[in-house]
């Protein structure tokens, strides 16, 4: 990669940080118990799905500390969550696709990084809850299937569709600024199939994140 390459993928990777971190900041929603979604996920997959595993592991860890110093107060005990969190669902997604640099490629790493997040978070809650909250670790597996496992899956389902809707737009925008180059494109252009394709993911996508979002209103009681 060349230093002109370089310079582009490191602008790049720092808008992308900001705008997770902003994301971060102004879009928590509070879902169930203690538990609160944000949107930097897709960011940070993004950006994984554009430069591989390792670059979403290092806008993670850049997010996850600023966050620390300035609006978390979970101190450590959040960080380590959060960049296990974000890693098991964006370094995941990045890695799939990155070896098959497919819509199917796309999907599938976004369906195991919701599977391996989920799988990850309910273990390290079981361990790191009791002693962030105080709760006896009995308390803390009663929790796990009725309150974790919906909000783990809820997180997962809501980053994969809005990471579907966003990523060919966002993608198609860096491309016109001379940020991207065309090969980086995700799916490509065939016509009157590729907008059938295209217009099915956005449906898809929609579907799943209208679902997902009538979950969250019925875990918070609205519903």
């Amino acid at each position: 990669m060349n230093q002109t390459a370089n310079t582009k993928k490191v602008v790049i990777l720092g808008m992308l940080a900001a705008v997770s971190y902003v994301l971060m900041v102004v879009g928590r929603i509070p879902v169930v118990l203690f538990l609160k979604y944000d949107p930097k996920d897709v960011i940070i997959t993004i950006g994984g799905f554009l430069y591989g595993p390792i670059s979403a592991m290092v806008v993670s860890l850049v997010v996850s500390l600023v966050e620390m110093f300035t609006v978390s107060d979970t101190g450590p005990i959040g960080l380590l969550m959060n960049v296990l969190s974000t890693c098991a669902f964006s370094c995941t997604a990045a890695f799939i696709y990155k070896k098959k640099r497919t819509l199917q490629g796309a999907v599938i790493g976004l369906i195991s990084g919701c599977v391996l997040m989920t799988a990850v978070m309910l273990l390290w809650n079981y361990l790191i809850t009791p002693i962030y909250l105080g709760y006896p670790r009995e308390d803390v597996a009663a929790m796990l299937l009725p309150a974790f496992l919906p909000f783990n899956l809820l997180k997962g389902g809501l980053n994969a569709a809005i990471t579907m809707l966003l990523y060919k737009p966002l993608v198609t925008g860096l491309r016109y600024a001379g940020l991207v180059s065309p090969s980086q494109n995700p799916v490509g252009d065939n016509g009157t199939n590729q907008m059938k394709i295209n217009l099915g993911i956005i449906l898809v996508s929609l579907v799943v994140l209208v679902t997902c979002i009538l979950l969250v209103l019925v875990l918070r009681g609205v519903l």
